[in-house]
């Protein structure tokens, strides 16, 4: 399948000033005689960046007492006497300034106390206003990190802390009190792109960005999008947290910090001292190359944390398993099979407990496994055991280096690879997040000195021994990602009307400050201004006319305005070309559920909802396409259209895995592995938004058939969610329809609901005969009651419509339910008005 695609090889070189006219690269096969490639490349065009300013020098300050801060209850923050040299060094900018602050701190140099300091300046500044703080948090298990931190601390003083990502969504009135929200950047990019209607955004006053440094990674472009939106449209304060950066200078000018508020320390300047050894390992293929690794990391927990805790960080949940169980096996061929226990818990009853099998078994010899497959039970005990030293040895995943704060004197690197299944082969970690996992060695609160061991390939041993501490610059990934953000800023924000709107808004990104000082990374043949602005130009006016040719904006010469579809995409945060291709689609998709049976309907909906690109970076890992092939067999035994369908997509197809993993969830069928259980909540996190998303392209196109699909689907997944997520006791659902004939032929359904329960959110109002959709209208609701009315143009024959009610209630994740009205009969111009009810069970 994959013989004939392009292959794209990455790697490093270093380059001399001046540079040689050309260099020679040479692509030789290690599989195939006689097979080579030369490459000549020019280095006419390439400018190299200017070198970077010195690194900020820690000064010899005395350390400051935490008594500075001039307030009992923020005292009471901290469980020690005197701030840090690096904390005392940046308190002056942050307590005693309003300005933009960048930080470039390693990781262990307390960063979460400069975030604490720059909220309490807001706090004792903000008077009788509702300003709010605003913490965003990379990933969303550091946000959960901070809200466990922050809640009591801020409670005890009588504020309040709300948490805002895709998990927990509080209500408008929470959102509207609480004094500090925390965030990922994808929640706030969606949110900050209709600020004018959200005041709990209009009252930020403070925007902390913590692992800024993450501007160069693949979530990069939503942080540039909101960081740009943020100073493009108010005076919020941007405080910046990050890594050491090669490029602080750069990045401080983009947040408009000044050159007095941009600090930029060594790796050295961190508060425990950490040795790092990098061992390399010899062997081609990954698997066995990652079991030649398990001997020496045994003998690194022997030498460098005898009695005390480690982590040992793997690339894939199945390598935690298999690393923990050759972990076990090697203590038992040293007859010592618990020395990592820790206090004297009974292991034994605890691990019976949990639900995970490897888990079970590797508890009772002091050694866990962490990863995103647990359920949050088995997460928690781990979690728990881990802290309290309970168990010593913590074989996990490098998510969890961005999430809780575990104590550790060793961290063990276990390979710097993973397998993308976007892409389909290993690639390595990020260096950062390789020094993020190194960060979690010998943290302040808990030890005086951390040993950290990087496993790498052999050939990649001297990459890391030259750039572990010599970070690259961090540069701009926006145009990876920029057709959906310049859609949103035209179709949502409305500040991009023109070409020249949107030269003008891209001079406010970091992209923009990138070009001056590395043109050549992003093909831009110079860094004056007239060259700049020309590849600016000439950039905004081809994102334009690709979105204008995908039908998502209208474009009329310079002018531009919003479409339907590219209003859709924005506001249900998805990419243009979900909506795009979708409208494109739509009218097959009619064709096809016309006259198709009820499980036909479902399985083609399902298809229509898996083909969107929010789906394409579902991994598929390897094998997983045999394992595919199995779930299939069982699941559509007797569907055998659909499985001619998933095999014209492929097994290895990310939306082929995605259709089987929703089919799995309505047909009640048995997962092959635990992989797949995260993966399909992954899948159903997203169908929801996608799905809303469908039925307007669908409804806006006027296909009646494939508008009551999609909305079918939606019910049924929704009504496969958990019982405890459904509203306790009986909720009556009420509708009644009116109907009036006005001038000129013209009459009104209105629909009035109520409801004696937990009142719905929103609902869709169908009105349809059987061959076309006559009107659709979604409204949205705050409270148990609310109207909603249809116009329509009166028909010159008697027929009969139908009405039918969808409403979604506020029951956690957002169970709903559909009543059909009584049909209303239209003749001429009279109308026969009917009432329905629907009960919907308790749990």
């Amino acid at each position: 399948r994959k013989t004939l695609d392009a292959i794209v090889l990455s790697f490093t070189m270093a380059v001399r000033d001046p540079l040689p006219p050309q260099f020679y690269v040479r692509a030789i096969s290690d599989r195939w005689s006689a097979c080579s490639h030369l490459l000549e490349l020019s280095t006419n065009t390439l400018e190299l960046p200017p070198p970077a300013p010195p690194p900020t020098e820690l000064l010899p300050l005395r350390p400051l007492p935490i008594e500075a801060l001039q307030d009992d209850r923020f005292q009471q923050f901290y469980g020690y006497s005197h701030f840090n040299p690096v904390q005392t060094q940046v308190f002056h900018a942050l307590f005693r300034t309003d300005g933009n602050v960048l930080v470039g701190a390693p990781t262990g140099s307390g960063k979460t106390c400069l975030a604490e300091l720059a909220i309490f300046r807001l706090l004792r500044r903000r008077g009788d206003e509702k300003l709010k703080a605003v913490y965003v948090a990379p990933l969303k298990a550091l946000a959960r990190e901070r809200v466990r931190d922050w809640t009591p601390k801020f409670r005890a003083i009588g504020l309040s802390v709300e948490e805002l990502t895709g998990d927990s969504a509080p209500d408008q009135r929470a959102l509207k009190k609480a004094d500090v929200l925390i965030t990922t950047p994808e929640k706030w990019d969606g949110v900050t792109r209709q600020f004018q209607r959200r005041d709990y955004a209009r009252h930020a006053a403070l925007m902390i960005l913590d692992e800024v440094h993450l501007l160069g990674e693949d979530r990069g472009p939503v942080l540039e999008a909101l960081v740009s939106r943020a100073r493009y449209t108010s005076t919020t304060r941007v405080v910046a947290l990050s890594t050491a950066l090669a490029n602080a200078h750069d990045l401080g000018t983009w947040l408009g910090c000044s050159r007095e508020h941009v600090f930029n320390f060594r790796a050295s300047v961190r508060p425990v001292a950490m040795e790092a050894h990098i061992q390399g390992f010899t062997g081609k293929h990954y698997c066995p190359r990652m079991a030649t690794m398990n001997k020496p990391c045994y003998a690194a927990l022997r030498e460098h944390a005898s009695g005390r805790p480690a982590l040992i960080f793997v690339a894939s949940r199945r390598q935690t398993r298999l690393t923990a169980l050759d972990l076990i096996a090697l203590a038992a061929s040293d007859d010592d099979t618990q020395s990592w226990v820790g206090t004297d818990d009974d292991l034994d009853s605890i691990a019976k407990t949990c639900h995970d099998p490897a888990l079970r078994h590797c508890l009772p010899f002091g050694v866990g496994v962490h990863h995103g497959g647990l359920d949050e039970a088995d997460r928690k005990i781990v979690e728990n055991l881990f802290e309290r030293g309970a168990i010593q040895v913590l074989v996990c995943t490098s998510t969890l280096a961005w999430g809780v704060n575990f104590p550790a004197r060793l961290v063990i690197v276990k390979g710097t690879e993973f397998f993308d299944g976007k892409l389909g082969r290993y690639v390595d970690f990020p260096v950062t997040d390789v020094l993020q996992m190194m960060g979690r060695a010998g943290r302040p609160q808990f030890d005086s000195v951390g040993v950290a061991c990087i496993f790498v390939h052999q050939p990649k041993k001297e990459f890391y021994k030259k750039f572990l501490y010599e970070p690259f610059p961090v540069e701009s990934r926006l145009l990876s990602s920029l057709h959906n953000f310049v859609c949103a800023e035209v179709c949502l924000c409305g500040r991009i009307k023109s070409i020249n709107d949107c030269v003008a808004w891209l001079k406010w990104t970091y992209l923009y400050r990138r070009l001056r000082r590395n043109p050549s990374f992003y093909e831009c043949e110079g860094s004056d201004d007239k060259t700049i602005s020309t590849f600016l130009e000439t950039l905004s006016r081809k994102v334009l006319i690709d979105l204008d040719e995908a039908g998502v904006v209208e474009l009329d010469g310079d002018d531009v305005s919003s479409a339907t579809l590219g209003s859709v995409a924005a506001y249900y945060y998805l990419d243009y070309r979900t909506t795009s291709e979708a409208s494109i689609n739509v009218d097959d998709f009619e064709a096809e559920v016309l006259d198709a049976t009820q499980r036909r309907r479902e399985a083609l909906a399902v298809a229509f909802l898996c083909s969107a690109r929010e789906f394409d970076e579902l991994p598929v890992r390897h094998n997983e396409d045999i394992e595919n092939s199995d779930l299939a067999s069982q699941l559509l035994d007797d569907d055998a259209e659909t499985i001619q369908g998933l095999l014209e997509l492929g097994y290895d197809s990310p939306h082929a895995k995605a259709q089987l993993l929703i089919h799995a969830k309505l047909r009640d069928g048995k997962l092959p592995i635990a992989d797949y259980a995260t993966d399909q909540r992954s899948v159903l996190e997203q169908a929801p938004r996608v799905l809303a998303a469908l039925i307007d392209v669908a409804a806006d196109a006027g296909c009646v058939n494939a508008t009551l699909a999609l909305l079918e689907l939606s019910q049924a997944i929704r009504s496969k969610c958990s019982r405890e997520a459904l509203p306790r006791g009986r909720t009556k659902l009420t509708a009644k329809t009116v109907a009036d004939v006005g001038a000129g032929g013209e009459f009104s359904v209105e629909v009035t609901l109520g409801s004696n329960g937990r009142g719905a959110r929103a609902f869709y109002l169908v009105l349809s005969d059987d061959e076309e959709l006559v009107a659709l209208k979604k409204v949205v609701v705050g409270g148990a009651t609310c109207e909603a009315s249809l116009a329509v143009e009166a028909p010159d024959e008697a027929c009969e419509w139908r009405l039918v009610l969808r409403a979604v209630y506020e029951g956690a994740r957002g169970f709903d339910a559909a009543v059909e009205l009584p049909p209303i009969t239209v003749v001429g111009k009279a109308l026969d008005a009917g009432a329905a009810e629907f009960v919907m069970p308790g749990s």
